[in-house]
């Protein structure tokens, strides 16, 4: 798979506020009998966006579609892995783009998804080393600073 192919596009653009006001209008008049199709689109648009509380709204009707429309699951996989990557959680993002995955080995925009949530987990293990290497660095100086010290004053 070439690694220019924007094919996780959805991972950066968001909807216009218009566009997604469009989308929140929908939702509202049919509540509170809303139709699968208009939560879904009203969830899609959420999830693309770039504000955290809309991202999480839309991951938890994804996830409310995806419980209770059994027929509808397929297409929540890939934007239920969208959202929890971009919300930060890579275990859930990765289980549901593995889902998608086993049912469809050649969808691209699941194979870029795993790969940007790939990256993403390599490079938090790597800062949290340099983290817990820097944390180690420090306490080392203390403690032989402490000994030091100690050492002098007998």
């Amino acid at each position: 798979m070439p690694a220019d192919l924007p094919y996780a596009a959805d991972a950066e653009v968001s909807l216009s506020r218009e566009e997604l006001d469009v989308l929140r209008t929908q939702y509202v008049k049919e509540e509170p009998f809303v139709t699968i199709q208009t939560k879904f689109n009203f969830a899609w648009g959420l999830v693309k966006s770039n504000r955290r509380e809309e991202q999480a709204l839309g991951v938890r009707l994804l996830t409310e579609i995806f419980r209770d429309a059994p027929e509808r699951r397929r297409e929540c996989l890939y934007y239920l892995a969208l959202g929890n990557y971009k919300l930060g959680n890579h275990v859930e993002a990765k289980r549901y783009n593995d889902l998608l995955l086993d049912r469809e080995p050649n969808n691209m925009q699941a194979r870029s998804l795993n790969k940007l949530i790939d990256d993403k987990v390599a490079k938090d293990g790597l800062v949290g080393l340099a983290i817990i290497g820097g944390a180690v660095a420090v306490g080392s100086v203390l403690v032989g600073s402490l000994l030091r010290s100690s050492a002098r004053r007998r």
